[in-house]
């Protein structure tokens, strides 16, 4: 592809990091060692919603980009974002979809503190599988080490840390969850605002190639989710969560990871700075869709009240 010169500076990145702490110290502040405990009772949901995230969509995204014929740069990208751990907005959106809060919760909580492990795994290993990103990796030549200190220090800590305080100050943390998530998606939306106005030329010179790419693959990954939780015969509302689950990734997380591992490698952060735009507007067109209709069956805990 054309080469693509985007402007960021080491501040920003710096930046980036601290706002993905802060969004999963926030999320984690009402997280208790029970829930992790209703989830080994009742797991069917929860796990459902991990094999999705984990392996269903990694694999399909890595056929997706040896099937397409693509740049390696937008390929790896994609891989990339498919392998991130979902977001904490996708709480917010099953809270709003009329969904299970509780399942989906308790899957942002699972996949961003596995996302240690699992992140540079499977990026490792479906970059690998395609003969396109597996050269352009090789080249970049990235240390897995460093890649799982990167994923621990902005997600696991914080939200380590989150569950800590608030269960060692619970009025405060209540009262510190809702400013703290407004303050998180301000800053967050004001940052890839920034990001796409300062590289305004760039992103609409390559619109052509990344757009389509970032669409397909957030519906492939929504209707991923809805499959296998209908396969699976969930409740309506638990359907809800584990749709939104997979579709809403922490994209900031790969944007963070790009900036430190690939600064060279603009085609992966169109994607990425697309993707998390984008995954905004769909989540929410569906979340306002579900809005309007009551879940069908009900779940067997649906904690709507867990969104303050």
């Amino acid at each position: 592809m054309p080469a693509v010169n985007l402007e960021f500076s080491p501040s920003a990145m710096i930046a980036l990091n601290a706002i993905i702490a802060l969004m999963m110290f926030g999320v984690s502040l009402e997280l208790r060692a029970d829930d992790f405990r209703r989830i080994l009772r009742t797991p069917k949901a929860p796990l459902i919603g991990m094999l999705v995230q984990f392996v269903l969509l990694p694999a399909s995204t890595c056929l997706l980009t040896i099937a397409l014929p693509i740049d390696p740069e937008l390929a790896l990208g994609m891989i990339l974002v498919a392998t991130c751990p979902s977001g904490t907005f996708s709480n917010i959106m099953t809270w709003l979809g009329r969904g299970n809060v509780a399942v989906s919760a308790s899957v942002t909580a699972v996949s961003s503190l596995t996302a240690g492990i699992f992140t540079p795994l499977n990026f490792a290993l479906y970059a690998g599988l395609n003969p396109q990103t597996r050269a352009l990796l090789t080249e970049i030549s990235i240390d897995p080490l460093q890649l799982l200190a990167m994923v621990v220090l902005v997600l696991v800590l914080p939200m380590l840390a989150g569950m800590f305080f608030g269960k060692a100050r619970p009025q405060l943390a209540r009262r510190l969850e809702k400013p703290l998530r407004t303050f998180s998606l301000i800053v967050m939306l004001a940052f890839v605002g920034g990001a796409l106005s300062k590289n305004l030329e760039q992103f609409a010179e390559h619109f052509h190639l990344f757009f389509w790419l970032v669409v397909t693959l957030n519906s492939m990954a929504l209707l991923l989710g809805y499959a296998c939780a209908r396969l699976w015969r969930l409740p309506d509302a638990d359907v809800r969560a584990v749709t939104l689950e997979t579709g809403i990734h922490n994209s900031a997380l790969g944007m963070a990871l790009i900036f430190t591992f690939f600064p060279q490698a603009g085609g992966m952060l169109l994607i990425a700075a697309f993707w998390g735009c984008w995954q905004l507007i769909s989540g929410l067109l569906l979340a306002l869709y579900w809005s309007r209709r009551a879940p069908r069956e009900p779940a067997a805990v649906t904690l709507n009240q867990g969104i303050h």
